[in-house]
C-alpha cells in the first residue's frame, strides 16, 4: 500500500482527527503571519548581522514552514475524492504529447479534458 492510499484510508476511517490536521495548518498559518508582523525586525537585524549565514536559516525556516502547511493540509484533505482516484499523478501525454499548437497543446487537451469530467 502506498503513502498516498495510507493517508487516504487514515483521514477517511478517523475523520476528526484529519479534520484536527487542517486545523492546526490554519493555526500555523495565522501563527506564522503573527510571527512575522511581530518579529520582522529583531528577525532582519539579526540577519544583518551575518548575511550569508543568517539569510539561508531564515529562508529555509519559511521552506519548511510552508511543507509543514501543506503536509497537515494533505492529511486533512485527503479523506475527499473518489477511492479509485491516482495518487501523485499528472495528465497523460504531459511529456509525450506532441501538437501543432507547440508547448501549450497537452495543457489545452487536458484543461478539455476536466472540463468534461467535472461537467
Amino acid at each position: 500500500m502506498t503513502v498516498c492510499r495510507e493517508i487516504k484510508h487514515f483521514s477517511r476511517t478517523h475523520e476528526r482527527i484529519a479534520d484536527f490536521f487542517s486545523l492546526l495548518a490554519l493555526a500555523l498559518l495565522i501563527a506564522t503571519v503573527w510571527v512575522v508582523l511581530t518579529y520582522h525586525q529583531q528577525v532582519l537585524a539579526w540577519i544583518s548581522t551575518n548575511v550569508l549565514l543568517h539569510t539561508p536559516l531564515v529562508v529555509l525556516a519559511l521552506v519548511a514552514d510552508v511543507f509543514l502547511m501543506l503536509g497537515l493540509l494533505t492529511v486533512g484533505s485527503a479523506r475527499f475524492g473518489e477511492d479509485n482516484e491516482r495518487c501523485f499523478g499528472t495528465f497523460p501525454g504531459r511529456r509525450n504529447f506532441r501538437s501543432k499548437t507547440g508547448l501549450f497543446g497537452a495543457w489545452i487537451a487536458h484543461m478539455e479534458n476536466v472540463g468534461k469530467k467535472h461537467r
